[in-house]
């Protein structure tokens, strides 16, 4: 059961995220699918908040490319470490469009049941998104 879990993780990374079929994430996740790591406080959401999500990251970054670099998959859970290349060219979380390419490293933990994704616990680096796009200072370490 673990392999299809880990081709079912590579699927929605290809499927939603590089082929942007947003929709996938219905066929792929169950109606009550709770995903963690978007929102404020770590509160969870459905798939219709993921979706939206999904799509205002699509909106500033078309051309995001998702890169699966390792899968370890386990009874019913796979572990994706990606990373993600993309130019942003829209506005994102209040940040507008600079052109500027960044690339992004997360680990996406899913849960599986029936052959669909019951909860997802995604970890990206956000804090060096928004500072690859100007959003934000880089962290200044001393020597």
């Amino acid at each position: 059961m673990s392999q299809e879990n880990a081709a079912l993780a590579r699927g929605w990374f290809e499927q939603v995220w590089n082929q942007g079929n947003i929709d996938a994430a219905d066929e792929l996740a169950s109606a009550d699918c709770k995903a963690y790591g978007h929102a404020p406080n770590d509160q969870p959401i459905g798939i219709p908040q993921f979706k939206e999500f999904a799509r205002s990251v699509r909106a500033a970054f078309p051309d995001i490319k998702m890169y699966v670099e390792e899968t370890i998959s386990e009874g019913d859970r796979a572990v994706i470490r990606w990373r993600s290349e993309m130019t942003h060219t829209g506005e994102f979380m209040g940040s507008p469009a600079t052109g500027k390419k960044a690339m992004v490293r997360g680990i996406s933990i899913m849960r599986f049941k029936d052959g669909k994704i019951v909860e997802g616990w995604d970890n990206w680096d956000q804090l060096g998104l928004l500072t690859q796009i100007g959003a934000m200072q880089p962290v200044a370490f001393a020597a």
